[in-house]
């Protein structure tokens, strides 16, 4: 996929192909060879643009930053097959694996933290820092309506895939504040068509909600992981107007890492890093750039 100059000029990273269990993944892969790595994981419905300033940021502090698009999103190849929970810790798994990173950070997003956070409960000797942005990595029974029906055998499917009623409205109500058109355009390139969307409907379809889904053990599988990494430096990134990963949602990693740092942005969304801005962005940096 071709990105305009626009969207070009906002992500300017080159980007490389792994061939990930589940099909062809880019990634970017910047910053110094011999940097501490940063592996950044996005969810749905965004892609490796989400970190673009972060990215920059942390190749400034002499980072190596890796950030991936999940198979099926962003600049990756559309599969032919449903992509659950467990493939995707799999996917990422087997990237940090290819590269050689024996530790790196951990930054994630949206289900970028179930994603992330299995991956670390696996090998919780290898990750040090983690940053997390209003995200999940537990089971819980809170979810918006609109998501709610998102999820419903065929309308959902019709929905998401078919008249892009998520990626479409998650550019305008993921924020507070309204992407610029260059910034929208980026977040939605990569889901033009039917086509390009469909793990943007896979990922929301595999939301599990109930004990019979297919992605309920291995969520329950990540949250039983979880204590292996009490005590690993954390900062809790959040916009406090997240209309999905609310506050019961940070409270949730307020109970299980009680040593965790906080920083709230009561006028931020769901894009905290687009809302909060260069307060969010240097924060985080300057966490993940630490030692």
């Amino acid at each position: 996929m071709e990105l305009s100059p626009a969207v070009r000029a906002l992500h300017p990273f080159t980007t490389r192909d792994f061939s990930a269990p589940s099909g062809r993944m880019s990634y970017v892969d910047a910053g110094p060879p011999d940097g501490r790595p940063v592996l950044l994981l996005h969810g749905n419905p965004s892609w490796s643009f989400l970190w673009r300033d972060l990215i920059g940021a942390l190749i400034a502090k002499g980072r190596r930053v890796i950030a991936p698009d999940h198979v099926g999103m962003g600049l990756s190849a559309r599969p032919g097959a449903f992509l659950r929970l467990n493939d995707r810790i799999r996917d990422v798994e087997a990237l940090v694996s290819a590269l050689g990173l024996r530790e790196f950070d951990l930054g994630v997003h949206d289900w970028g933290g179930a994603i992330g956070f299995g991956l670390a409960g696996r090998n919780p000797g290898r990750v040090g820092r983690i940053l997390v942005t209003n995200t999940s990595a537990f089971r819980s029974d809170r979810i918006p309506l609109r998501i709610a029906l998102c999820r419903v055998p065929a309308l959902g499917r019709l929905l998401v895939q078919g008249l892009n009623a998520f990626a479409g409205p998650a550019a305008r109500m993921a924020v507070e504040r309204p992407l610029s058109p260059e910034v929208r355009e980026g977040f939605l390139l990569p889901y033009r068509t039917w086509s390009a969307r469909r793990s943007v409907a896979d990922f929301v379809a595999d939301i599990p909600m109930e004990r019979h889904h297919p992605s309920w053990a291995a969520l329950e599988e990540v949250e039983r992981s979880l204590p292996s990494l009490v005590g690993k430096p954390m900062l809790l990134c959040w916009g406090l107007r997240d209309f999905c990963f609310d506050r019961s949602f940070l409270d949730g990693f307020r109970l299980r890492f009680p040593q965790a740092r906080e920083l709230l942005f009561p006028d931020a969304g769901h894009y905290v890093l687009e809302d909060a801005g260069p307060p969010a962005i240097e924060a985080a940096a300057d966490f993940l750039g630490g030692f």
